[in-house]
Parts: structure tokens; sequence; C-alpha cells
């Protein structure tokens, strides 16, 4: 038996794989330990799994919609979660990741865990690295969608040059982000490293596990060695709601199957007047819909659409005839499940790369997030659901991914490098 630490950071996207990997290996009769923000305790708790805080947790970031909004500028998103959201727990991280790796035999990262290494080099303890989309990867040779600058898609045509060029100014430009974690390796005395903690520093040289689906991306020859694709890790949560669940299956049953629409659980945040927009498109339509809306539930709704304030996305995506959805990786994941064509409506982060390679599988079609007006919604829904090749291709993918078991997987992966590095050790 193994002792296996998972840690963790962001939204549910970013936590569901992990608790799908974590129970797997407690079914093998494994030990885990699952790193993350307080706020996610009752969830991880309520999966048998062992659970240890790490800050930041959300309530100290203050108001959750402002930070959404930050963190989903296309410009300045992604130096705010690292400048401001990452870097200044940097000791607090690492004192809880070094209280809770006592007695663990494999640690296991997530792309902004960034501690997690350093801690593995203090405890001389193996660890493994995870990404749970392509775009972490950060490939030249099959080159994502920016989020700001999808018209860079244009220089595929000229190979990967172009592009490791990109990537290579991009990281100079960069680089000052991350004089914290260089300073705070310094002191605790580890030697230097050249190797960027949010590109090749993320990476572990025992194993790396792609926790995606292989229809959306392949090994290419520039991702670090010992990676494995595993599938994806499903996790639906733990859903008691009786009532609501009655309330969903009488809609279903009383009409035609309708049209899903969600954003996950961060642009759900930041959704503005996207539900008016979906409602007056699905009236356009003369169709019936389901809006699961988070926090902001819309009011006085026609009895053709309900909305509700969370579902399990496998309770509702199989029964849709069609869904909208960010393409946040969870939400994707689940869709591509589903077996029903996909209107994608990315808003930022590796949302407008995972909505590229879902539309090159020819499983829907990509509108911007912003782009999402009444008129837009009504025609590309149109589009969508008068064209039966979308929903050939999702239901062809779907009886693909039938019988892949991404936790298991994963599992199998982490259980054997538990065992090896032990035989090494």
């Amino acid at each position: 038996m193994s002792r296996f630490l998972f840690t963790t950071f962001g939204s549910l996207g970013d936590l569901h794989p992990y608790i799908a990997v974590a129970r797997n290996l407690i079914e093998r009769g494994h030990e885990t330990v699952l790193v993350a923000a307080e706020e996610y305790r009752p969830t991880v708790e309520s999966s048998g799994i062992t659970f240890e805080s790490v800050r930041p947790s959300m309530a100290e970031l203050g108001d959750y919609q402002t930070l959404v909004t930050k963190l989903f500028d296309m410009r300045r998103g992604p130096e705010y979660l690292i400048c401001n959201l990452v870097m200044p727990y940097l000791r607090s991280a690492h004192e809880s990741l070094l209280k809770a790796s006592e007695g663990a035999d494999l640690l296991v990262s997530h792309p902004l865990t960034v501690t997690l290494p350093l801690v593995a080099q203090l405890r001389k303890l193996p660890w493994v690295s995870t990404v749970l989309s392509p775009l972490s990867f950060m490939s030249s040779d099959d080159p994502p969608v920016i989020a700001g600058a999808p018209w860079l898609q244009k220089v595929r045509t000229f190979g990967p040059t172009p592009y490791r060029l990109l990537f290579s100014l991009f990281k100079l430009a960069v680089r000052s982000w991350e004089t914290p974690l260089r300073n705070f390796r310094n002191e605790l005395g580890l030697p230097p490293s050249n190797r960027m903690a949010m590109f090749e520093g993320q990476f572990s040289p025992l194993c790396n596990l792609a926790l995606f689906d292989p229809q959306l991306a392949q090994t290419q020859p520039d991702w670090p060695a010992n990676t494995s694709i595993c599938g994806t890790p499903i996790f639906d949560g733990e859903f008691q709601d009786d009532g609501i669940l009655d309330d969903l299956e009488q809609f279903l049953n009383h009409g035609e199957p309708p049209i899903v629409f969600a954003l996950g659980s961060s642009a759900v945040w930041m959704a503005g007047d996207f539900w008016d927009n979906a409602v007056a498109s699905v009236q356009h339509l003369g169709r019936r819909a389901i809006l699961i809306t988070g926090p902001t539930m819309p009011n006085f709704l026609p009895e053709s659409i309900k909305a509700f304030p969370y579902l399990p996305y496998s309770k509702i995506f199989p029964r849709a005839a069609a869904i909208v959805h960010q393409a946040g990786i969870g939400t994707l994941s689940q869709a591509m499940r589903a077996g029903c064509p996909q209107l994608i409506v990315p808003v930022a982060f590796d949302q407008p790369d995972n909505a590229q390679r879902a539309k090159a599988l020819g499983l829907g079609r990509v509108l911007p997030f912003r782009k999402a007006t009444t008129r837009q919604l009504t025609s590309e829904l149109e589009l969508l659901l008068s064209h039966s090749d979308y929903a050939k291709a999702a239901r062809a993918l779907a009886d693909e991914l039938t019988g892949v078991d991404g936790a298991a997987r994963a599992g199998d992966a982490l259980i054997e490098c538990a065992n090896s590095s032990r035989v090494a050790r």
C-alpha cells in the first residue's frame, strides 16, 4: 500500500480530476491526501479522501466575482494569476505541503502548485506532474490557440519555428513574474534553476500525466519526456438534492430534449447578459432549454425554459439536443461523453484552444463569448441543429470514449511510479 499526496489550485475543473484519481487509488487499497483551498474540504472529505488546506482560501481573496473578472481579462489575467494569487503565498503553500507530505510515497503536482517540486527536493521524494489540457504543454509542434491572439493560428503554415521564437520571447517577457520563487529557492538552500515554473519547470523528470482525452491532442516531439496521455478522470460531484433532480426529471420527461447552457464554475460569475441572450435565442428558435446559471438565477422564465444553480453534467448533458458551454476542460470532457453537438463560447485561458480542438473533431461550432449576442447565438444554434454531421461526429466520439477510464489509467501510472521509486531507494 502506498500513500499519495495530490495538490491543486483553481476552480472545480482543477479539483474534480484529482478527486477521481484519488478515489480510484482508495478503491485499490491505497491512502490519498488532497491539498487544496479550504472551501473544497466538504467535497473532498465526502469522497473519502484525507484533506489538508492550503492558502489562499477563496474567502481571503475578496469578492469572487471581482476576482474572476480580473482573472479572465485577456491581457492582464495570467499576470494577475501568477503575481497576485500564486507568488504571494509561496511560504504558506510550502509549509502546508511540507506538513502534508509526511509519510507520503509519491507527490502529484498541478501546473500552478509551484512549491511541490521544492518539497519533493527537500524531502527527497519522487513526484509526478500533471496537466489538465493540451495548452499547458505550449507545444511548437502542435501550437495552441492563445487567448487574445487567435490570429497567431495563421502562423501554423510556417511550421514550428515561429512558435519556438514566440514562446522564447514570451518567457523572457514574463520571467520577472517568477522572481519571488527564485528567491525562495535560494532561502531554502536549493540550487538555482533556469527552468521556469510556468513552463518547463512544472514537469517532472520521473513521469508526466496528461489528464485529458487523446482525441484532443497526441504526443508531440517537444513534449517533456516520460509523458503519458491518460484520458480525463471524470468526477461529477456528490449531489444529494433529490428535489432538484426530481424537478429536472419531470421537465425532461415532458417535452423534446432541451438545449443546455452551462458556463462551468468560474466563467459563470461573469455571465453578464449571457443568460438573457440565451433565453431570447431559444424562444426565437422555439426550443426548450435548461440553464445552469450558478449564483445568478434569471427571473420570469417561460415554461419551456428551466434554470438551476447547479446540476451534475452527467445527469443532463446526455439528454440534451445540444450543449452550449465555455470549453473549460472539465465541461468539455463531459460534453464529449454526452454524444451531443456543441456550441462552444470560450472566454479565456485554455478555453479558446480547447474549443478549437473540439471544432477540429467536428463536434460543433465556436462563438467567442464576447460575441454571444442573441442574434449570434440564434444563428449559430440554427446551423448547429440543422446539420446532422455535428451530431454524428459527437455520437461517434462518445462511443470511442465509452471504455476510457482516465482515473484508472492515471492510477496505474502513479502506482507504477511509487513502486519503482520505492525499489530504487
